[in-house]
């Protein structure tokens, strides 16, 4: 059985983009897998500097997950804060990371192109993201295509430090997530928070049915035919349709005389059909936070007996005691 490692930034409300592109992944892998799933705290103090505000996140991300199908039965679901090895091994693998490895990172260009602050935190980054797998044993760490080059940089760190010190750490294999699709927001441009064109995960009533309808299209009268391989209401009507109700989609749109409107309907009640169990679950878990708590705790107990395993090895390694 391989050791599977994720993580995910609390760094504000989920939405679809995170539910297709990890979650949904995440829980299809822990039927097979020993899966590490971790909520990144450290992570999000580089541009969450709000205390009560990342406490009410990391708590929002863990009814969020549960509720979606993380079972602390078959995964160690924890805060990254609640291993303290991870600190550890960061600084370790710091001492061994080329300056010029991070300067090449793309999310530290990407997140000062954004208007982000630059700061030591977003610069070192991929070390902390490094120590995040390593310290854990990890042989699989599901990314997308785009995120290709974080796993790049943790397994350089782990082959620079095990050709310093003997092999003492697990290099790790990517997971390419080939089947996920990139989830377009409400503007065609893939779902991100920075880009404000999300559709949120667990969204309710009329106020997330507006969201639906803010979705772009272009200017077809309603009687005309469709492409609906150009558009984005369709791209999102994938995510949730079965094939047959995509043909017979597909074939209204060729058809004409359906307006958008009609489709985004159609969308807003798939979505809504398709999280209505995990609505229900994501109450009973915001009523009970007492046992979302000690879900995490547990979580943590297992990740950090997991982490001195490898961190007693890596100790002894560098000379310490």
């Amino acid at each position: 059985m391989k050791r599977v490692l994720s993580g995910i930034q609390p760094s504000g409300t989920l939405h679809i983009g995170n539910y297709f592109g990890m979650m949904k992944p995440s829980v299809e892998l822990q039927e097979n897998n020993e899966c590490f799933y971790f909520i990144a705290d450290y992570h999000a103090l580089t541009t969450l500097p709000d205390a009560a505000r990342l406490r009410e996140c990391v708590h929002e991300v863990a009814v969020d997950f549960l509720a979606c199908g993380i079972d602390p039965e078959k995964t160690a679901f924890f805060r990254q804060s609640d291993v303290p090895q991870v600190m550890e091994l960061s600084w370790m693998l710091s001492c061994l990371t080329p300056i010029g490895l991070l300067e090449r990172c793309h999310s530290f260009k990407d997140k000062v192109a954004r208007g982000i602050t630059p700061n030591h935190g977003l610069f070192t980054y991929p070390v902390l993201m490094a120590a995040d797998i390593l310290v854990y044993g990890s042989n699989q760490v599901p990314v997308g295509k785009d995120q290709k080059q974080h796993l790049e940089v943790t397994r350089d760190l782990a082959i620079r430090f095990n050709n310093q010190y003997g092999e003492v750490l697990v290099v790790p294999e990517p997971i390419i997530q080939e089947s996920v699709a990139v989830v377009p927001g409400l503007d065609g441009q893939k779902m991100s928070k920075s880009y404000g064109n999300t559709i949120e995960l667990f969204g309710e009533g009329k106020k997330v049915r507006k969201t639906f309808m803010k979705i772009v299209t272009d200017s077809t009268p309603m009687e005309d035919p469709k492409d609906p391989d150009s558009c984005n209401v369709f791209a999102l009507y994938k995510l949730f349709a079965t094939e047959d109700e995509l043909a017979e989609m597909r074939k209204c749109y060729l058809a004409g005389g359906m307006g958008y409107g009609h489709a985004k309907q159609a969308l807003f009640e798939k979505y809504s059909e398709h999280f209505a169990e995990m609505r229900e679950r994501r109450a009973e878990l915001l009523a009970d936070s007492a046992r979302v708590e000690q879900i995490l705790l547990d979580g943590a107990s297992r990740a950090r007996a997991a982490a001195e395993t490898v961190m007693s090895r890596v100790r002894k390694a560098v000379g310490l005691r």
